[in-house]
């Protein structure tokens, strides 16, 4: 087997474990976000923006996973 195809199964695995992990994260800043949404109406507003900003954190991190799974 050559060299080239098990490091691109490595990489691939280790991008598969990436993206567990961001599914994890998203999992809990929008679980948690519907929490304090649900303990305090009047502060959805303020509350929705750091979710979306956790979201768009976590996914370029999983992005960046992704690229370096391929870049290598």
């Amino acid at each position: 087997m050559d060299i080239a195809a098990i490091e691109g199964s490595i990489n691939t695995i280790g991008y598969g474990i990436s993206v567990i992990g961001a599914g994890i994260g998203l999992g809990i800043v929008f679980g948690m976000g519907m929490q304090a949404i649900a303990r305090q109406p009047e502060v959805r507003g303020p509350l929705q923006t750091n979710i979306f900003l956790g979201f768009a954190l976590i996914e370029a991190l999983a992005i960046l996973g992704f690229v370096l799974a391929f870049a290598i």
